[in-house]
């Protein structure tokens, strides 16, 4: 296998990487205002559910992160060409991304920092709008860049991989953007809930199992529509493949939460996202961001690749740091595997003074 696909692959699993675990995360904090029971419950109730919910993810929520910035540095080096025109044509919806992140993370931060309601209600929607825009937009993005954007050669060169984004924001926006965008935000909203039902305890452990029955047979019909839109458009015998493996997977974790195995619930939506994935790099292959205008155009993984010496330079040290990587993450999920529930938490102010 030439170094090119290996990296291609190694791009793949990255990503992969980065949904399954970040996927969780930010469905968590989106069903901060919808499994809080705001109406039913008092205020100071609410706030320990949403607390329970934001504990869950606490210990592993940034170690999720790095799994992006590394897909992104790995981008950069093993294809400088297929990074420099997504990142600059793809910059607002990027830039986007970016704040948001910054914003749910000085959410997760500073939360805890006062006890009054008003201030935590604002960081409260911090998380929420943080964990929203990246859970769209990251599928408005990959759907963009599977399906192919317009892509023209710059005027100082005749052919790939010298091609720029000619498109706007409008242009990603269009109806495939848009249903890749609510795909990734059905995916991760049931991702999120199959977590906390697995991470809780009581009511709340039910009230996340019954969202997450109902957000699954949602997230199904546009996520089955999204992935056949896809692979008529560009699909190879792989895609279509992975496609129905991830739809199989998708329908086993929802029956699996209809019958309380909330663990195979959760490594139904796991596999799902991870399969679904791996489904559009797949019809991506051999181009790493076709172009919508003309297939001379495309960047694939040969004309937007390294040099060799620098893919060789870059596979020795995934070798050696990779499993020290997935080993550490490993131990951390092992170490907070138990249940939390409300009597778990201490008080406001005795949390606050450990912080």
């Amino acid at each position: 296998m030439e170094l090119t696909t290996i990296w291609f692959v190694l791009i793949a699993v990255l990503w992969i990487g980065y949904f399954v675990l970040e996927g969780f995360d930010f469905g968590v904090g989106m069903l901060l205002p919808i499994l809080d029971k705001t109406g039913g419950k008092s205020p100071e109730e609410a706030d320990k559910r949403r607390r329970v919910m934001l504990n869950t993810i606490g210990p592993v929520w940034d170690g999720n992160e790095v799994w992006v910035l590394t897909a992104g540095g790995a981008t950069f080096a093993a294809f400088p060409h297929w990074y420099a025109t997504l990142f600059s044509g793809f910059y607002l919806p990027l830039l986007l991304i970016l704040l948001a992140l910054i914003v749910r993370n000085l959410g997760f931060e500073y939360r805890h920092k006062r006890d009054e309601p008003q201030w935590k209600a604002r960081w409260d929607l911090a998380i929420i709008i943080g964990s929203f825009v990246p859970a769209l937009l990251w599928g408005v993005a990959f759907a963009n860049i599977v399906n192919g954007v317009p892509l023209e050669p710059i005027v100082a060169g005749n052919e790939a991989p010298y091609v720029e984004y000619t498109g706007t924001l409008f242009t990603l926006l269009g109806p495939i953007g848009l249903l890749g965008g609510l795909t990734t935000l059905g995916l991760f909203l049931t991702h999120g809930a199959m977590y906390i039902a697995l991470k809780t305890e009581g009511e709340l452990r039910q009230d996340a199992r019954a969202f997450a029955w109902k957000s699954g047979l949602v997230t199904a019909v546009l996520a089955v529509a999204f992935l056949v839109w896809t692979n008529i458009n560009t699909g190879s015998v792989l895609s279509w493949v992975l496609s129905v493996l991830a739809a199989v997977a998708l329908v086993g974790g929802l029956l699996a939460v209809r019958v309380g195995r909330e663990g195979w619930a959760f490594t139904g939506t796991f596999v799902t996202i991870a399969v679904a994935v791996a489904a559009l790099f797949a019809a991506l292959f051999p181009d790493v961001m076709p172009s919508s205008i003309d297939p001379a155009y495309n960047l694939t993984a040969v004309n937007a690749a390294s040099s060799t010496l620098t893919l060789q330079i870059m596979t020795g040290a995934a070798l050696l740091f990779t499993p020290i990587v997935l080993a550490y993450q490993g131990w951390t999920y092992w170490v907070f595997r138990k249940r939390i529930g409300t009597r778990h938490l201490p008080s406001a102010q005795l949390e606050a003074s450990h912080k």
